[in-house]
């Protein structure tokens, strides 16, 4: 029998209609679980059980008189400690924000629409100080670890949303991703993760790293993320560059048409055209989830998109993004930060006005190659990670000679440039039982697409071997 707390977000929905299950059962089973696994990988920096109790208290009462308010009525959800959620601190893994003297008293927009759709928030996630980086640990709480190995990395920088859901500490979170870092714990971590088309979930307030940063669903499985982004697609007039509602709806589009990948056109590349190396065993597993696309009847060819690098000019418009947020910082402040962001700030500070609108012209070209590109492929297919998870605490992995994150992660941060939709799937362990990801990439505006082809991979039993060993 499973488990209340591994429970997806939809089966709770369909238990507490039934009168099986209560909100108040599945908020105090994951409460629960949250005080098994927090000594152990550190995934949240704040639980509130007493106000989830509350919650779920007044989610059971709606159950009870056959109204629920939303598509989540009593689901628990956590929030990355990025994103405002009203009645919390949102510190942002830094010593230099100080919840003291701020009412903390509005909702980011995706938090808002779940708070309408009658969520249940049992706590904020960890993150790199500012979600500078890949991996999640910061000075304000520590290293968030690895479900599967808790000495290894839960990668970043919403590791500590990806822990969560891994472990059952709620089915549903939300996590933010400027360059992977949706896609990087949920490769690490052995969850599903999308990067929404930019503006399908609206941000506010806006992000020092601009039109990079997204906000985007971190699950299970695909079937949960088609619910959540029904719910956070939502729109919101605080963010002025919201794509708006969206036509039908992203649990609808799972099974449109039949469902399914059949007749897809997709592109698979290996290594993005060799820019990476590829570990033989995550190749392995991508190439058997591609193998299991073309086995559910889409049309696969082998060949890259083309593209050079960018990660230069990725690393200017991050690291000027960085310098932007700690801009206000004074000096006894910046000696608070993370050595490395404060490396990342100075680079960022050191470029003009003429070296970031050189970057935006890389980013305008590779925008424009990949649009070409889907005129042909409905689809593009990558590892979502070189690597598996490595050691904990450590920005790069021994005997590698990059000296940051982008250089063992070569295959999300192009598609931040570029604004598409990109998910991590899991689809397989290494032979040391660390999870591995694969990447689907869709048209800029094909969310809907490439959650269908993810769960297709679901329903095809996939990620059946993906389970925690401590879940």
């Amino acid at each position: 029998m499973t488990d209340i707390h591994d429970l997806t977000a939809v089966q709770l929905v369909e238990r507490y209609a039934s009168g099986e299950l209560s909100p108040v059962e599945a908020t105090r089973a994951v409460l629960h679980r949250i005080e098994q696994i927090q000594p152990e990988v550190n995934a949240f920096t704040r639980v509130d059980a007493e106000d989830a109790l509350r919650q779920a208290e007044e989610s059971a009462e709606r159950w009870r008189r056959g109204a629920p308010v939303g598509l989540v009525d009593g689901v628990p959800v956590s929030v990355k400690d990025i994103l405002l959620q009203r009645g919390a601190p949102t510190l942002r893994g830094s010593r230099t924000v100080r919840p003291e003297g701020k009412a903390w008293d509005e909702d980011a927009p995706s938090v808002a629409r779940l708070r309408e759709h009658g969520a249940v928030f049992v706590g904020k996630t960890t993150t790199p100080e500012f979600g500078w980086k890949g991996v999640t640990d910061s000075p304000a709480h520590g290293v968030t670890g690895n479900p599967y190995d808790p000495q290894r990395t839960a990668g970043g920088s919403s590791g500590g949303s990806a822990a969560a859901v891994a472990l059952g500490a709620g089915p549903l979170s939300l996590g933010t991703d400027g360059g992977g870092s949706v896609r990087i714990p949920a490769a690490f971590c052995g969850i599903f993760a999308l990067k929404p088309t930019y503006g399908r979930v609206p941000l506010y307030p806006a992000s020092a790293f601009g039109t990079l940063a997204h906000v985007g669903p971190m699950t299970r499985d695909a079937a949960d993320a088609a619910l959540l982004m029904d719910v956070i697609s939502g729109p919101d007039w605080r963010d002025w560059s919201q794509l708006g509602p969206v036509e039908g709806g992203f649990r609808e589009a799972l099974t449109s048409g039949g469902g399914g990948v059949d007749g897809l056109r997709v592109a698979y590349s290996p290594a993005l055209g060799g820019t990476a190396v590829v570990d033989p065993e995550v190749a392995a597993s991508v190439r058997r989830a591609v193998d299991l696309l073309a086995e559910l009847g889409a049309v696969v060819e082998e060949i890259d998109p083309g593209f050079e690098d960018p990660v230069e000019a990725f690393h200017t418009l991050w690291f000027s993004g960085a310098a932007r947020v700690v801009q206000p910082l004074g000096q006894e402040d910046w000696e608070l930060l993370d050595p490395g962001l404060r490396e990342i700030c100075a680079q960022g500070a050191s470029y003009s006005a003429l070296d970031y609108l050189a970057a935006v012209d890389v980013r305008m070209a590779l925008g424009h190659a990949m649009g070409r590109f889907h005129s042909a492929y409905d689809l593009l297919v990558t590892p979502a990670l070189p690597i598996t998870a490595f050691e904990a605490g450590v920005e790069v992995p021994k005997g590698l000679e990059h000296t940051r994150w982008t250089g063992w992660t070569p295959f999300t941060y192009p598609f931040n440039l570029t604004q598409q939709p990109a998910a991590s799937v899991p689809c397989g362990l290494s032979g040391a039982g660390l999870p591995i990801g694969v990447q689907l990439v869709g048209a800029r505006h094909a969310d809907a697409l490439v959650l269908r082809a993810a769960h297709a991979l679901f329903e095809a039993g996939l990620a059946d071997e993906v389970r925690p060993p401590t879940a």
